[in-house]
């Protein structure tokens, strides 16, 4: 019984004389990344998508229908303004033309000749006519005065004078007509006669001009200096307005329209300062100046369309080429930054927070407005100091007045167990 009774004092002792106290949970500390607030002289810039276009692009296609005989160039050539670009069939034409200067040719004939004076056929028919008359009136006065000599002598009778009389008469109302109307003839028909002349010389010179315009319409001319970038047809097909043989672009000058969000294109001005770079960015930087700024907004995507003007891009530089242009807005002196990714912003505005950490490190919830972005910073109108801290990475929804740090620490929950294993060790 003795030693029952020893080991049940034992298990009293040791049930009732000692009793563990459950650990204290630590508060959580958060790590983040940090950066400091800081002024400085910046070149503010604006960035947005771009595609390249050049200074001018043309369509080449025919004014008329026919068939392609020569092509003068091919895709990828250089070419001066006025250069021949094709040549459609045109033999028919030439053919015309030739047609047209002989007519052009007889009718300056007959307007020298009638300026000269020749008489018309009208007028020598009227002068013929004349002569006629004037005959048959001299006969007709002849045998009128026979007549009244035989009367006045009582050879004849009287009716025979009287039927002479009306002849003699009728004879000269003829030859005064005949006379009246070579005399209108004379004086107006060569006037009319030289008018009708100069129109034939304009009508056949027009149809000259006409034919030497068409001869024009078969030959293809480059309108300005450029490469042929597009060769839609060649010799043997059949050239139409409807259908474009070669598309010509002057790239010795280029423009890269860029779509500027709406709320943005104010900052943006003709004569600014820019850059295009192709792709992703790794492309090489060609700089230029703002000449375009539309003053239209496209409803569907409200962007402002914006034309930076590159003069001599390198040859890599290909109409079609996609990249993004960078426009300097503005140069500040003491502007305020931190870095874009301590912001977290309203979506389309400039307004947003940080989280600023204190002297006691702990991170507090600040409202901000910002400005234009600077590489990879942003400036920071208003809500923030210079030489404060701010959260870059770890504070996407952090609650506000919690512990942060900077640096790695130790586990206080690891600490603990670590602590509670060597107790139990020892005993």
């Amino acid at each position: 019984m003795k030693p029952l009774f020893v080991i049940c004092c034992m298990a009293v002792v040791g049930c009732g004389g000692h009793k563990e106290e459950e650990p204290v949970k630590p508060k959580a500390i958060v790590a983040v990344k940090t950066a400091i607030a800081e002024t400085g002289a910046v070149q503010a810039t604006l960035k947005a998508p771009a595609t390249i276009f050049p200074r001018e692009q043309a369509n080449i296609t025919p004014r008329m229908t026919g068939v392609i005989r020569e092509l003068k160039v091919r895709k990828g050539d250089n070419v001066a303004s006025g250069a021949l670009l094709a040549v459609l069939e045109n033999r028919d034409l030439v053919s015309q033309r030739e047609e047209a200067q002989a007519m052009l040719a007889d009718a300056q004939a007959t307007l020298e000749k009638t300026s000269r004076g020749t008489i018309p056929a009208d007028v020598e028919r009227a002068r013929g006519a004349l002569a006629i008359a004037t005959a048959s009136m001299n006969q007709a006065k002849k045998i009128y005065d026979r007549r009244k000599a035989l009367f006045d002598q009582g050879a004849i009778p009287e009716r025979e004078l009287l039927i002479s009389e009306t002849e003699l008469s009728t004879a000269r109302t003829n030859s005064e007509v005949a006379k009246k109307s070579l005399d209108l003839l004379e004086q107006q028909s060569r006037g009319q006669d030289i008018k009708i002349a100069e129109a034939r010389v304009e009508q056949a010179r027009s149809r000259l001009a006409t034919m030497g315009a068409q001869l024009q319409y078969a030959e293809l001319h480059a309108p300005f200096n450029g490469t042929i970038t597009e060769q839609l047809q060649y010799a043997g097909d059949l050239g139409q307005s409807s259908s474009p043989i070669f598309t010509i672009a002057d790239l010795a000058v280029v423009t890269a329209r860029a779509q500027v969000p709406e709320g943005e294109a104010a900052r943006v001005g003709k004569g600014q300062a820019c850059a295009f770079r192709t792709g992703e960015g790794e492309g090489t930087e060609v700089s230029g100046r703002i000449s375009v700024v539309n003053r239209a907004v496209d409803v569907q995507r409200r962007t402002v369309e914006v034309w930076c003007e590159i003069v001599n891009p390198p040859q890599s530089l290909r109409a079609g080429s996609f990249g993004s242009v960078t426009i300097n807005t503005a140069r500040a002196q003491n502007a305020l930054m931190v870095p874009v990714a301590a912001l977290m912003l309203e979506e389309g505005t400039n307004k947003g927070h940080v989280m600023v950490i204190d002297e006691k490190s702990i991170a507090h919830k600040r409202d901000v407005q910002v400005g234009e972005t600077v590489g990879s910073n942003r400036i920071v109108t208003s809500g923030l100091k210079a030489g404060e801290t701010v959260i870059t990475e770890g504070g996407y929804e952090l609650p506000d007045n919690t512990e942060v740090t900077t640096g790695a620490k130790k586990d206080p929950t690891k600490e603990s167990s670590k602590e509670a294993v060597k107790g139990s060790t020892k005993e």
